[in-house]
């Protein structure tokens, strides 16, 4: 995946958002952290992974995938916060479950967040992009649903939101 061209795609969305809301030369990690761990939570109740009490069943991939690059919009926008870029490497093969995957990207997320390193800021980067394998996307079907949202964001900003 090319990696760059997502930075710079969220680069322009994010200097965008913080021309329209005079955000310009603010410290924004704090929200940002939270906004992903909201997205994760949001991403994890759309998969209904840990809802062992019901039957009702997850929701549709293409939702789920929406919910996931929302998440990978914070990751990015995070990295680019404390100039930090993840470069592609391939992944470990995993044999968790998505709901011991979803805590391992909480637990890097915490880790991140107290140690604000590059070692941990692409520690969070894998766990979320094995994530992302466990629920079934290719590189492709996340790089389509990006630019799609990113559209999205920017019609969003446009709107008022």
């Amino acid at each position: 995946m090319n990696w760059e061209e997502l930075y710079s795609m969220q680069q322009s969305l994010d200097n965008h958002i913080e021309s329209n809301h005079q955000l310009k030369n603010q410290d924004l990690f704090q929200e940002k952290y939270l906004a992903l761990l909201v997205e994760l939570g949001e991403l994890a109740n759309e998969t209904r992974c840990f809802k062992f009490w019901s039957n009702k069943p997850r929701n549709k991939n293409n939702i789920i995938l929406e919910e996931y690059v929302d998440g990978l919009h914070f990751i990015l926008s995070l990295g680019l916060e404390k100039a930090y870029r993840y470069s592609s490497r391939k992944l470990d093969e995993l044999t968790r479950t998505e709901t011991e995957q979803f805590n391992k990207v909480f637990e890097s997320c915490t880790d991140f967040y107290k140690n604000v390193s590059k070692e941990n800021y692409d520690r969070l980067f894998v766990d979320f992009l094995q994530l992302g394998e466990i629920l079934g996307f290719s590189e492709a079907d996340i790089q389509y649903a990006y630019y799609k949202k990113n559209e999205i964001n920017y019609e969003r900003q446009n709107k008022g939101y």
